[in-house]
């Protein structure tokens, strides 16, 4: 009983412990569990929340494009619109209305207008006044402002005691054009002038009414602008008249009115001022120049003749007159000059130095002086010259008065001719209202401030160069050039604007340099800060000689992978998640590892990587070409010690006999085996009859097919005395050949001369029996021709057959040379052994097993 409950409770406790590691391991597992479903939460959102961005800034940028496209096509819409009328005139011709094409771009362009006095951008919706000298667009409540503030400086009584009297003028802000009082602007209009607080329209240029303009042209020809409502000056007059050039001596043509004078290119032909020649030059406008050509003229007193223009005839030579005058004592002193001398001046009445006393006297005697005083006022304007009549000028006025200073602050006596001024600096404000006026001794009316301004402007980059002065200062008149970032590409706006302003989109390629290995980026516009990553081939010669084709990898992003671990997904990481660096290229993945074989490294490749791929073989043959230069390794691509084109020692030896062609006239063959190069002479002896055909002559193969015909005739004699006949001058007699081809027929002679026959200068006529015996003869022949070739083929078909037999045994015997022993595996070598035991137990079990079932 002890034994059984206390087996019991080893039972019980030793499930409860297994339970408890298995609720633990549960556990363990269901936090796990939770953790890696929080952090894969975690990342879910993460990556939810960056697609969500980065469609947003996508979604921005397409959005904003196509804006600006619509933008664009609408501007062009309107343009058209605009010169419609302007273009049907003048035919197309829309060279004249790029000044006013420029006003109404900067117009629809979003901040291209200005306004100078407060610089900020003019908005569609805001009541603007345009100058009608310089065309500048300014606000409303700006302009009136400008205009009261200018009238009350011109105004003000500390500059002009007036007021009241005049009505001063106010000038524009940017051309100082000058406009009154009266015209001060309280209503805002459309650029013509004809309708009040235009409605905003987008198809319609800002601020306009889209009426016809109307407007006259300047200077005024009769005729009013066919544009619509539009900013800027009107173009040219389009009208077409009818209208003769310059010189009237032309038709009239019909022209535009804005270029109506014209020119018919003909000679002048006026009279010129010297009505001695005519105008010679093309018909212009206005009065004619003067007359280019030179002559001799004499000078006015004509004494001296000069070469002049015939524009100028009258000249003086610069010499006195000295004619004698009238009075016979004395000669004239004026310079060269035409008519009479006149009178003696000093002939007749003549008064003394002073004025009060005549005297009449000969011309050869002076006035003497008359001995009362003086009495001409000094320079000083109050007191008289107190001296007898004198000649000469009076001196200066010496009297003491007592004098008082401009500021009337101080008196003092001094001599009349010498100023007096005082100390005493005026403290006055001069008209700026902000400086005294520090003028020593002044009169009360103080000149205005000569100081400059020196305030900083509204585009916080200038100071006021104008002298000090009331109220607000002139707007900048600077104009700033906002640049792309390689500087091709400007935009001018006035000063203060280009902080606010955005860079001009640039169409010039970008040409910083470089940042990878390439010697050149790829083409891509003008940009702010850094260039696009490289997408080039990156083209790096690797170790194996090959070019790494993988894309640029100079600058690649790199995921960073730090050593810091966050605590929790709430954790933000504290090191940027990527890094740019330079990776290596990827490993060679061109498969050009050669083949064992010769053939193989022309035309095949390996289909293993480069990095991994070697040599192999490709179980063709080698086709190197072997020593003998004329036939090619037969053995299966193998492994070669040198790898040039030629065979190399583990190659087969050709075995072959020489099979080159031998020289003309030679029947033998080459005694040595296969080789390269050329054969040796050949040697052997060669039997020849000699030229009487009684003699057997032997002569080396060599001799007899290298020599020419004369050395062949010597080579064809056989030394002896020649056994021939020599030519016959008897008569013979012949029978016909048929009687000599065939015994026994009837023959035919006739009596011929012996040398003529031996010559073969003589025929013989045959009949018809003749001709059927030749033709049998020449049957017998042709028979006997073919039978001769018919044996000769099998006889040299015969000679084949055993040459081949030769042949393949030599094969055979170099096969089994050139055999590789290969080690049989040992389930090669007891297979035998195995399987048939294997198979007669498996037949014995079956036949078993079915008599079993039976």
């Amino acid at each position: 009983m002890g034994t059984s409950s206390q087996f019991l409770s080893e039972n019980l406790t030793s499930k409860r412990t297994v339970e408890s590691a298995e609720f633990n391991m549960a556990l363990k597992l269901l936090y796990f569990y939770t953790e890696l479903s929080s952090q894969k939460k975690f990342d879910e959102i993460k990556k939810a929340n960056q697609a969500a961005a980065k469609k947003f800034v996508e979604d921005q940028f397409s959005s904003s494009s196509e804006e600006d496209e619509d933008i664009e096509g609408k501007h062009v819409k309107i343009l058209a619109k605009t010169f419609t009328t302007y273009t049907n005139q003048t035919d197309g011709d829309a060279s004249e209305l790029e000044r006013t094409r420029q006003y109404v771009n900067e117009a629809f362009q979003s901040g291209a207008l200005t306004c100078l006095i407060c610089i900020a951008s003019v908005k569609r919706n805001q009541a603007v006044w345009s100058c009608s000298g310089c065309f500048c667009i300014f606000h409303m409540p700006c302009i009136q402002k400008w205009a009261k503030d200018s009238l009350f400086l011109i105004s003000s009584p500390l500059t002009d005691d007036d007021f009241g009297k005049k009505d001063y003028p106010w000038p524009c802000p940017k051309c100082r054009f000058e406009y009154k009082r009266s015209e001060t602007p309280t209503r805002y209009y459309c650029y013509c002038g004809k309708v009040e607080d235009p409605e905003l329209d987008p198809w319609l240029v800002p601020h306009s009414c889209g009426q016809v303009c109307e407007r006259e042209f300047k200077p005024p020809c009769g005729h009013k602008c066919l544009l619509l409502c539009h900013p800027g000056p009107c173009p040219p007059c389009p009208k077409m008249v009818a209208i003769a050039c310059y010189c009237k001596k032309a038709k009239p043509v019909p022209r535009r009115c804005s270029t109506k004078e014209w020119s018919c290119q003909l000679p002048c032909g006026q009279k010129l001022p010297c009505r001695q020649h005519n105008c010679e030059n093309p018909c212009h406008p206005g009065n004619c120049q003067s007359c280019p050509r030179v002559s001799k003229q004499r000078c006015v007193c004509g004494r001296q003749t000069a070469e002049r223009l015939c524009a100028s005839p009258f000249w003086q030579c610069e010499q006195v007159c000295g004619r004698t005058l009238p009075c016979g004592n004395h000669t004239c002193e004026q310079v060269c000059h035409s008519g009479p001398c006149g009178e003696c001046p000093r002939s007749g009445k003549r008064p003394c130095p002073c004025g009060k006393s005549m005297f009449f006297l000969p011309c050869t005697e002076d006035v003497p002086t008359c001995g009362d005083s003086c009495d001409k006022v000094l320079e000083c304007g109050i007191h008289r010259c107190s001296q007898r009549c004198h000649r000469g000028p009076c001196e200066l006025c010496r009297q003491e008065v007592e004098k008082q200073c401009r500021c009337g602050k101080h008196t003092k006596r001094m001599p009349c001719h010498k100023p007096y001024l005082c100390e005493t600096k005026c403290i006055k404000i001069r008209d700026c209202q902000k400086h005294q006026c520090k003028r020593k001794c002044c009169s009360g009316n103080c000149p205005p401030c000569d100081q400059l301004c020196g305030r900083t402007l509204g585009c916080r980059n200038h100071k006021c160069p104008s002298v000090c002065h009331r109220g607000s200062c002139y707007p900048c008149p600077e104009t700033i050039d906002v640049l792309c970032n390689c500087g091709k590409t400007v935009l001018k706006v006035p000063c203060g604007r280009e902080r606010s302003t955005k860079p001009p989109k640039c169409k010039e390629l970008c040409s910083r340099p470089p940042t990878c290995h390439h010697p050149s980026q790829e083409k891509h516009s003008c940009h702010f800060g850094p260039c696009p990553a490289c997408r080039q081939s990156c083209q790096k010669v690797l170790k194996c000689s090959h070019l790494c084709p993988a894309s640029c990898h100079d600058e690649a992003l790199v995921k960073q992978t730090g050593l810091h671990q966050p605590a929790g997904p709430w954790e933000q990481p504290s090191e940027p998640a990527f890094i740019q660096t330079a990776l290596p290229c990827p490993p060679c993945q061109v498969p050009l590892m050669p083949y064992f074989g010769f053939v193989s490294l022309i035309f095949q490749v390996s289909p293993l990587p480069c990095h991994s791929a070697g040599p192999y073989s490709c179980k063709r043959f080698c086709g190197r070409l072997l020593d003998c230069q004329n036939h090619t390794c037969m053995k299966e691509c193998h492994k070669c010690t040198k790898v040039n084109g030629n065979a190399s020692p583990e190659c087969s030896r050709c075995e072959e006999a020489c099979t080159k062609p031998r020289p003309p006239g030679c029947p033998h063959s080459c005694v040595l085996p296969c080789h390269p190069g050329q054969c040796p002479p050949c040697v052997q002896m060669l039997k020849i009859k000699c030229h009487c055909k009684l003699t057997n002559l032997y002569i080396e193969c060599i001799r007899i097919t290298c020599a020419d015909l004369k050395e062949k005739d010597l080579l064809s004699s056989c030394k002896n005395q020649c056994p021939k006949e020599v030519s016959c001058i008897g008569k013979l007699m012949l029978p016909f050949v048929s009687s000599l081809a065939f015994p026994g027929s009837n023959l035919f002679f006739s009596e011929l001369q012996c040398s003529k026959v031996q010559e073969g200068q003589v025929s013989l006529e045959c009949d018809t029996l003749c001709k059927e015996m030749k033709q049998k003869a020449s049957e017998i022949k042709e028979a006997e021709a073919k039978a001769a070739i018919e044996e000769e083929k099998r006889r040299q078909q015969a000679e084949l057959e055993a040459f081949e037999n030769r042949l393949k045994g030599r094969r055979k015997n170099k096969r089994r040379k050139d055999e590789v022993e290969v080690e049989q595996s040992v389930w090669q070598k007891y297979k035998n052994f195995i399987v048939l035991p294997v198979c007669g137990v498996a037949v014995v079990m079956l036949a078993w097993l079915m008599a079993y079932n039976n």
